[in-house]
C-alpha cells in the first residue's frame, strides 16, 4: 500500500507540475490576475506531493518491504538504519525522485520566500521551475519509476553497493542535489527575464541569494564527494579528474562566475548578458552532469546507471531546456544593453577577468571530458584524458585568476588605479615570494608545490587586507573596532570566501609533496618511510554488522615513540560478494598519516602507507568557503529582494 500511494503520489505532482507550469503563463499573457496567483499554491502543492511520495520511499526502505523491486535490489535487513534510509537515494531511480523532490523544494522556497517579488515576475520563475519538474516527473514515471512491485515478494534484498556503505556518501548525493537544482532558481529567473524583457539591478539582487545558497551546497558536496574518494577508495589522492567529477566542476565554475556578475548588474546595471549567459549555463551543465552519470556513456565509480534509453531521455530533456532557453536568449539578448560604463581597469573590469577566466576554465574541463567520448564516436579512437592535461592547461588559467581574486575586492568602482592597490598588497606579496623561495630551498626545487604555496598565500593575505584596508586598521586604529562591527556581513563572507580557497589550495600544494611507499611485510617487520617508522603489529579477522573483513594492527613511530596506532581494512560485503578498501588515517593540523591495506601472500601483507602533507586543508577550506557564502547570505540586504521595480504604463504587476 506504501508504494501506490508513493506512485499516486508522484503522478499527482505531475498534474500540479503541469498545471503549474501552464496557468500562470497564460495568467500573465492575458493579465489574469487569479492565474498569476496560482502560481504560489501550485508550487506548494508539488511539494507536499513530491514530499508525500519520497516519505514512501523511505519508510518501503526502512520497513525492507521486498515486494518493491527497488527494495531489493538496494537493501538487505542486515544493514545499518542509516545505509538503509542512504540506500533510498542511492540508485539511479531513488536518486531522481530526491532531485525532483529537491527541484520541489525550490520551488516552495520561491513561493514562500518570494512575496516582495513583482507578481509577474514570481508567476513566470514559477512556471519555469513548474516546467522543469514536469520533465523529470515524466522522466521518473516513464523510465524510472521507484515504486515497481515485485512478484513474489523476494525473502531478502540484494544489499547497497558496499562501495557506497559510509557516511559520505550517505550525506554527498544530497548536499550535491541541493547545488545542482538549486542552480534551477536561477535558471527559472534568468528565463522569466527573458520572457518579460528586462534584467535591471533589482534582478540582481533576487538572483544573488538563489546563486549563493546553491554555490554554498555545491562546494560542500563536492568536497565531501572528494573527502570520502580520499578515505574511502584507498588510493590516497583527494582528484582524479574522473568524468563525474568533472561534471560537477563545471557547475561550480559557472555558478561562482555568476555570483560575481550578479554583483555587477545589482550594483551598476552592467554584464546584463554576461548574468543571463551564465545562470543558463550553470543549470546547463548541471543538467549535462546528470546525463553522463545515467546514461552510460562514460564509466565511473560514481555512475548510477549504464542504460542508454534513460540517457536519450535525459538528453532530449537536456536540449529542450538548455537549447530553448538559448534560442530565447539569442532573441532577446541585443535589447538587453547594459547602462552602466566603466574603465576596464575598476572593480567591473576586475569582475569581467573573472568571468572569462572562470568560462575559459570551463571550457577546458568540458573539452576535456568529452573529447574521449566525441573521439570514440567520430574517429573510432580510444584514448583517455587525464591530470596532465588538466594541469597543464588550467594552470595558466589559474594564475592570473587568483592573482586577481586578491587585487579586485581593493578596486574602486567604474574607474580605478593599480597602484595604490598594490601599495596596500606589498606585504601579501612578500609573504607569497616568501612561500615561493622557501619551498623552492626545501622541497627540492619542486616548482608546483612552491607555486601552490604562493598563491595560497597571496590569497589569504589579500583577503585579510580588503578587510585591514575595510575598517581603516592603520589609518584610524582607534576607530577599527567599531568599523569591524559595521562592516556588512556580506563584505566579511566574500573574504573569508576567498580565504578558504587560499586554505584549499594550501593542502593542495601540501598533497604536491606527499610521498608513499609499497612494501610486502609479516608480522612484527617494520618500514621506514618520512622519518617513521610503520611496524606491522598483527594481521586479524574481525565481522561486521554486514560484513567480515581483515585487519591490520599499523604502529606508527618517531624516535621510537609511538605516534599513532592504525587499523587499516580489507572489508567482504557476502550479500553483495563485494569487497572494499577501509584506509587507515590519523589527521594532524601537519597533514595525514595514511595506510592501506593489500593482499595477503605466504605469510605477507601488502601494505601501502603515505605521508600527506597538510591534506585535511583541502576541505578545511572547502568548508571554510561555503561559510564565508553563509555568512554572506545572513546578510539582510543580500537575502531580502529590492523594491520592485515600478511597471510600465498598462502593465499589472
Amino acid at each position: 500500500m506504501i508504494a501506490e500511494l508513493g506512485h499516486f503520489s508522484l503522478c499527482l505532482a505531475f498534474a500540479l507540475a503541469l498545471a503549474q507550469t501552464v496557468l500562470p503563463l497564460w495568467g500573465a499573457a492575458r493579465g489574469h490576475s487569479r492565474l498569476i496567483a496560482a502560481a504560489a499554491p501550485l508550487a506548494v502543492g508539488q511539494l507536499l506531493a513530491t514530499a508525500a511520495a519520497f516519505a514512501a520511499l523511505l519508510a518501503a526502505f526502512a520497513v525492507n518491504d521486498t515486494s518493491v523491486i527497488n527494495v531489493v535490489q538496494n537493501s538487505h535487513s542486515a544493514k545499518p538504519m542509516l545505509y538503509k534510509l542512504a540506500g533510498a537515494w542511492g540508485n539511479h531511480e531513488g536518486s531522481m525522485l530526491l532531485w525532483v523532490l529537491i527541484l520541489a523544494l525550490c520551488g516552495g522556497a520561491v513561493a514562500g520566500f518570494g512575496r516582495d517579488l513583482p507578481g509577474l515576475l514570481r508567476a513566470r520563475v514559477l512556471a519555469v521551475l513548474g516546467l522543469v519538474a514536469l520533465g523529470f516527473l515524466a522522466f521518473v514515471l516513464a523510465t524510472s519509476n521507484p515504486f515497481g512491485r515485485v512478484w513474489p515478494p523476494a525473502a531478502d534484498g540484494q544489499g547497497l553497493n558496499p562501495v557506497l556503505q559510509d557516511p559520505g556518501l550517505a550525506f554527498h548525493p544530497p548536499l550535491l542535489y541541493l547545488g545542482y537544482v538549486g542552480y534551477a532558481v536561477t535558471f527559472a529567473f534568468a528565463v522569466a527575464a527573458l520572457l518579460e524583457g528586462r534584467v535591471d539591478a533589482a534582478w540582481g539582487r533576487w538572483v544573488r541569494p538563489w546563486a549563493l545558497a546553491a554555490w554554498c551546497f555545491l562546494t560542500l558536496g563536492i568536497a565531501l564527494g572528494s573527502w570520502w574518494a580520499y578515505y574511502e577508495l584507498g588510493w590516497g589522492g583527494w582528484w582524479f579528474w574522473d568524468p563525474v567529477e568533472n561534471a560537477s566542476l563545471l557547475p561550480w565554475l559557472a555558478g561562482s562566475a555568476l555570483l560575481h556578475s550578479a554583483i555587477v548588474v545589482e550594483k551598476r546595471e552592467a554584464l546584463k548578458v554576461w548574468s543571463v549567459l551564465l545562470a543558463l549555463l550553470a543549470f546547463g551543465f548541471s543538467l549535462l552532469g546528470t546525463f553522463l552519470v545515467r546514461s552510460g556513456v562514460l564509466n565511473s565509480v560514481h555512475a548510477f546507471a549504464n542504460d542508454p534509453e534513460r540517457g536519450v531521455f535525459i538528453l532530449f530533456l537536456l536540449l529542450f531546456y538548455v537549447g530553448g532557453s538559448f534560442f530565447l536568449f539569442a532573441l532577446r539578448a541585443p535589447s538587453m544593453a547594459p547602462t552602466g560604463m566603466f574603465a576596464p581597469l575598476s572593480r567591473e573590469g576586475g569582475l569581467v577577468l573573472n568571468n572569462l577566466l572562470l568560462c575559459a576554465m570551463a571550457a577546458v574541463v568540458l573539452t576535456g571530458t568529452l573529447w574521449p567520448m566525441f573521439a570514440d564516436l567520430l574517429f573510432q579512437q580510444k584514448i583517455s584524458v587525464g591530470p596532465p592535461f588538466f594541469n597543464s592547461a588550467l594552470l595558466p588559467l589559474a594564475a592570473p585568476l587568483i592573482a586577481a581574486m586578491a587585487a579586485g575586492p581593493m578596486l574602486a568602482w567604474k574607474r580605478a588605479k593599480l597602484w595604490p592597490v598594490l601599495q596596500r598588497l606589498w606585504w601579501t606579496a612578500l609573504a607569497a615570494f616568501s612561500a615561493f623561495a622557501i619551498t623552492l630551498a626545501y622541497a627540492g626545487w619542486r616548482i608546483g608545490p612552491a607555486l601552490g604555496f604562493a598563491a595560497a598565500l597571496w590569497l589569504i593575505g589579500g583577503a585579510l587586507a580588503d578587510i585591514v584596508e575595510r575598517i581603516a586598521l592603520f589609518r584610524r586604529p582607534a576607530a577599527a573596532w567599531s568599523r569591524a562591527r559595521g562592516l556588512p556581513r556580506a563584505a566579511w563572507g566574500a573574504a573569508v570566501a576567498h580565504a578558504g580557497l587560499g586554505v584549499s589550495i594550501l593542502g593542495m600544494a601540501g598533497m604536491g609533496l606527499a610521498t608513499d611507499r609499497l612494501a610486502a611485510v609479516t608480522p612484527g617487520q617494520s618500514i621506514a618511510h618520512a622519518g617513521y617508522e610503520w611496524r606491522l603489529d598483527r594481521v586479524e579477522d574481525v565481522i561486521g554488522p554486514n560484513w567480515t573483513a581483515r585487519r591490520a594492527t599499523v604502529t606508527v613511530l618517531r624516535n621510537n615513540a609511538v605516534v599513532t596506532v592504525l587499523t587499516p581494512e580489507r572489508r567482504f560485503f557476502p550479500v553483495g560478494r563485494m569487497n572494499t578498501t577501509e584506509a587507515a588515517i590519523r589527521t594532524s593540523v601537519g597533514g595525514d598519516l595514511y595506510a592501506v591495506l593489500g593482499e595477503e601472500q605466504n605469510g605477507q601483507a601488502v601494505l601501502r602507507v603515505h605521508d600527506n602533507p597538510l591534506a585535511p586543508w583541502i576541505w578545511l577550506g572547502a568548508a571554510i568557503m561555503a561559510l564565508g557564502g553563509a555568512l554572506s547570505l545572513s546578510d539582510r540586504r543580500v537575502r531580502v529582494a529590492a523594491p520592485a521595480p515600478r511597471a510600465a504604463a498598462g502593465v499589472k504587476v
